[in-house]
């Protein structure tokens, strides 16, 4: 490693390999899973929570706060492994109705979204199915690429909501926290493949119809 990036991409990278391993460490069981999914996140969260304290000091705040839902509605991937997790919270703390109503807003937003070629989808606008009244209804088991998601002026996220084919219209994001998370995520996913465990990558509204259709069936 020779630049100070590609040692902090090392170390975020380590962190999630480690963790990666424990989730496989008894054949992948779901409760050694859920622990180091857990932890991965409590990770990433400390240091989102220190940036938005430095940046505060810096008089430079970050504009991401509960209510303001306009990366909401902007195309979200999430892996097999943290849909399984997120799953799993709906599941113990949703209603039976409240659960319908999220699986029929992914039915409908996936209905949609699945027709659609990459470069169309990423510009695409809809609500997540798991908005609720502008905030995550399952926000304490929402996926790394919501919780690494952060800007510092939100007048670009209204801007690229607004006009998301304007290709010099993007969100002003920190890209720390994006390349930690990012990073995290690689680190596990390399290290439960090393165990022969499986991991793809879905579109949220789609994970959400697989994961919450197979749980009804």
């Amino acid at each position: 490693m020779t630049t100070k990036q590609s040692e902090y991409e090392q170390l975020f990278y380590n962190d999630g390999y480690q963790l990666g391993l424990q989730a496989a460490q008894n054949g992948y069981q779901e409760k050694d899973v859920f622990l180091a999914i857990k932890q991965m996140y409590e990770g990433i969260d400390q240091l989102i929570d220190s940036l938005q304290l430095m940046a505060q000091k810096q008089n430079s705040p970050i504009h991401c706060k509960r209510g303001c839902s306009f990366c909401c509605h902007q195309a979200v991937f999430a892996n097999s492994y943290e849909l399984h997790y997120l799953g799993n919270f709906i599941k113990k703390q949703f209603t039976a109705e409240q659960q319908k109503v999220v699986l029929e807003k992914a039915k409908k937003k996936n209905k949609t979204t699945e027709t659609l070629d990459q470069q169309t989808l990423l510009n695409h606008k809809a609500p997540c199915p798991l908005l609720k009244n502008g905030s995550c209804s399952a926000y304490e088991a929402r996926p790394m690429a919501c919780r690494i998601y952060l800007s510092t002026q939100v007048s670009t996220c209204i801007d690229f909501f607004k006009n998301p084919a304007n290709e010099d219209s993007f969100p002003a994001l920190l890209e720390f926290p994006l390349m930690a998370g990012r990073m995290m995520n690689e680190g596990f996913m390399t290290a439960i493949r090393e165990k022969g465990i499986e991991v793809a990558e879905f579109r949220m509204e789609e994970g959400l119809l697989h994961l919450m259709t197979s749980q009804v069936d």
